[in-house]
């Protein structure tokens, strides 16, 4: 008896030691198959450029292919569903946005739990919107149009891409924390809010860089803040909302990679690693800094902290203003 009892705690005890040797050796060995990157939203945007540049980026240092795959429909949700239900395996990536956070206050329901469905790999980069106006406007500067807005309630409106988007988000917290008087108008797409303020319909407007920073160099536009708490090397001469005298009002759109719950420790470490290393690359920090972006790549913790701090934060503006997805 006590002969059988040692054979099998040695047994035991070299089986643990087996698997213990196995996780790094399978580590070494990620990913032995192509890794699916999960875009919620349609191509084109901001948020699948990015993804681009870091799956490619991905592919090229770790051998592997990383394909995108868009997967748009309700304000990111759908998509979001698909990458939570994905097997922990560390073969598919989801790439969030402010959306992600947003959306469970937006929606009656969301497929995913915002606190429990994802790991959280790296905060990889952080972009500002540009608050710009119609040159007709009589405004030079953010205090400016806050005071020409507090003297016309009522007369001034704001456009941005879409109800429940980031900029219409930032729009509220700009009305809300500063008790502004002042309309949202939501169009269809970034191209179509800048649109309606270049023709002077919309005087306002809250927005991505990409489809305003041409028109601001060419002064079809005025830009009188970037909503960051510091300036940006592709608007040298536009301050940031905190510098214009705004801090509270600061908010950035972000780009996030995160991964099912549950998916091995040492696959998030890999891919944290290999993201920092990739957009500390000159010509990815180029690529990425002409969509107005401005690399992180923080760890997975302090991600995961900013990820929870922007749920609270844009789930009280939601609620203070009253938005809810049609």
């Amino acid at each position: 008896m006590r002969l059988n009892r040692r054979r099998f705690l040695t047994a035991s005890c070299t089986t643990l030691a087996a698997a213990a040797l196995s996780r790094p050796a399978l580590a070494e060995q990620y990913p032995v198959r192509p890794v699916r990157v999960i875009v919620p939203f349609a191509a084109g945007g901001p948020n699948d450029v990015a993804a681009r540049v870091i799956a490619q980026g991905l592919s090229d240092q770790l051998g592997k292919q990383f394909f995108v795959e868009n997967i748009g429909g309700a304000g990111g949700n759908i998509g979001a569903g698909q990458a939570a239900r994905a097997q922990p395996d560390g073969n598919t990536i989801f790439v969030a946005s402010p959306s992600y956070v947003a959306n469970p206050t937006l929606f009656e329901t969301v497929p995913y739990d915002v606190q429990k469905s994802f790991d959280a790999v790296t905060l990889a980069a952080t972009a500002p919107t540009l608050l710009t106006v119609h040159p007709s406007i009589q405004a030079k500067s953010v205090k400016d149009l806050v005071e020409l807005i507090k003297a016309s309630p009522g007369k001034f409106s704001y456009a941005s891409p879409g109800a429940g988007t980031p900029p219409h988000l930032l729009g509220e917290l700009f009305r809300l924390s500063l008790e502004l008087d002042i309309v949202h108008v939501p169009f269809n797409g970034g191209g179509a809010a800048i649109g309606s303020t270049l023709a002077g319909h919309t005087p306002v407007s809250f927005g991505a860089l990409p489809p305003a920073i041409q028109h601001v160099r060419e002064n079809k536009l005025r830009a009188l803040a970037l909503t960051s708490k510091t300036h940006s090397e592709a608007l040298p001469g536009v301050p940031s909302i905190a510098e214009a005298g705004y801090p509270d009002i600061a908010a950035d759109i972000w780009t996030a990679v995160l991964v099912p719950a549950g998916t091995p420790k040492e696959y998030i470490g890999i891919l944290r690693r290999e993201i920092a290393k990739l957009i500390d690359r000159a010509e990815v920090k180029d690529r990425l800094a002409g969509l107005g972006y401005l690399p992180v790549a923080n760890s997975s913790d302090e991600c995961a902290a900013y990820l929870a701090s922007e749920y609270r934060k844009w789930g009280k503006v939601i609620r203070d203003a009253g938005i809810k997805a049609s």
